[in-house]
């Protein structure tokens, strides 16, 4: 196996990677130790990677197959990336609560990268949290109430709606549908590992199957805040050229929202997934 440096950022998920320069070519052996990194760590991070967007766009290949964002353009040249940016008049940023990206699609994206091409002189971190961890926290009666429960996803629920307010306005995708639903089973199987994870989020799940809204509204609340608990996650500082690869399968993230006055810019790829598989 190719030799990388693989440091863990928290106990619960995240490690950076060392040694590989991304610029350059990258064989095989590895790449399969990067995706093992991921795997195993969920969310991985590289540092002084600078990329140009076509580098970027290949880099992201090596994994899996980028698919266009549904409200937002990419760029110009390269559709398949969107600029995630703040610009500082503005008060709300974008993904800026917990969220799996896109549950809303019946087949959700399998992972997402993230590349910073400016970044505020503090603040702008981003929180990552383990789904695994959090469904393998819960009690034994709560495992088993989850385990048949179908969760309901929607765009337009909204949270999720309002922090991409800025870029639809001045970005948006004229194809782009009112809103998105798609029903996934709340405890998901990974289709690479065998694990469990939980998969509901806050900014995007409104109910479940069967149930009205407001029988569904005690179990969400206590589910979103037990998947958050600092145990289970993981904070990133940015640097310009740094580069975040997480897996939406089994983790969160968030994006914090502390650098009023600043201008943010990162570029994102997003490779397709599957369809969610229950237990």
């Amino acid at each position: 196996m190719a030799s990388i440096g693989v440091t863990p950022l928290a106990g619960s998920l995240g490690a950076t990677i060392s040694g590989v320069d991304l610029t350059g070519p990258v064989d095989e052996d590895t790449i399969a130790a990067i995706r093992q990194a991921w795997l195993q760590h969920l969310v991985i991070f590289f540092r002084d990677q600078d990329l140009t967007p076509g580098q970027f766009l290949a880099f992201a290949r090596r994994f899996g197959e980028p698919i266009e964002y549904p409200f937002v353009q990419g760029l110009a040249e390269h559709p398949e990336i969107i600029p995630v940016l703040k610009l500082p008049h503005e008060q709300v940023n974008f993904g800026g609560i917990w969220h799996s990206d896109t549950a809303y699609l019946e087949a959700p994206p399998m992972a997402s990268l993230l590349i910073a091409r400016e970044v505020p002189p503090v603040g702008g971190d981003t929180e990552f949290a383990n789904m695994y961890l959090a469904y393998e926290t819960l009690s034994d009666g709560m495992k088993r109430l989850l385990e048949g429960l179908i969760a309901i996803n929607s765009s337009a629920a909204a949270d999720a709606s309002r922090t991409r307010e800025d870029r639809r306005r001045d970005s948006g995708r004229a194809d782009a549908r009112a809103e998105y639903v798609a029903h996934h089973p709340v405890v998901r199987v990974h289709p690479e590992t065998g694990r469990r994870a939980l998969y509901v989020n806050v900014a995007h799940t409104v109910g479940f199957e069967g149930m009205t809204r407001e029988e569904s509204a005690p179990i969400l609340s206590y589910l979103y805040r037990h998947q958050t608990r600092a145990e289970l996650t993981c904070r990133f500082r940015w640097q310009p050229r740094s580069i975040a690869f997480w897996d939406n399968r089994c983790a969160q993230h968030n994006a914090i929202n502390d650098y009023h006055g600043h201008r943010r810019l990162m570029h994102r790829v997003t490779l397709a997934g599957d369809r969610p598989k229950g237990v």
